[in-house]
């Protein structure tokens, strides 16, 4: 077997694939993606010509700059949805503005391609929120009792923690046990004596 060979190398392709599996559950990848493929359309076809045969279909509006300001803020927002996950919600009520403002700026949005994938883009941006653990891998913290346990709170009156007065704990539920009651008085010789 000789150090070239692809066995090898599927190691490396799953690790990295399990790599970015990780990262893209992280964040809202597809709402990105979609703002980026959105803000696409609407930043090239002012500027881009079509050719029919011998004749040149120029696209260009007088808002030429404007359709290439709204594109370009359209794939910074989706690289922000990526990127900086935490203001998702504001990068995608702005994807939804540039792209309601593309239709009369931007050759009616990129012809609807542009406007379309950036509206879905920002929508699944406010929508989407991060995973919680599910419930067997959330169990109690160390030292703390399950719910439903809440006797394994009482004490005795000796055991209270320092800095607690007597009868605090009364009223958030925590029962204070009293001290356990012991006979103290000793039979010797046929009497009873009380000891110490």
């Amino acid at each position: 077997m000789s150090p070239e060979s692809t066995g090898q190398n599927e190691h490396y392709l799953s690790a990295f694939r399990r790599g970015f599996r990780t990262w893209r559950g992280n964040r809202p990848f597809w709402a990105g993606l979609f703002t980026i493929l959105g803000g696409v359309p609407i930043a090239y076809f002012p500027y881009a010509n079509m050719h029919l045969g011998n004749m040149t279909l120029a696209m260009s509006t007088t808002a030429g700059a404007g359709s290439l300001i709204i594109g370009v803020l359209l794939i910074t927002l989706g690289l922000t949805m990526w990127f900086h996950s935490i203001v998702r919600v504001f990068a995608g009520v702005a994807s939804i503005l540039l792209a309601l403002i593309s239709i009369p700026v931007a050759n009616i949005g990129g012809f609807l391609i542009g406007f379309l994938l950036s509206l879905i883009g920002g929508a699944l941006s406010i929508s989407w929120a991060p995973g919680s653990p599910k419930a067997d891998e959330a169990g109690p913290a160390a030292g703390v009792p399950a719910e439903g346990t809440r006797d394994n709170l009482s004490f005795t009156k000796d055991e209270r923690p320092a800095g607690i007065p007597e009868g605090a704990l009364h009223g958030m539920g925590v029962p204070e046990q009293q001290p356990a009651k012991y006979d103290t008085t000793v039979e010797v010789d046929g009497g009873r004596h009380r000891a110490g």
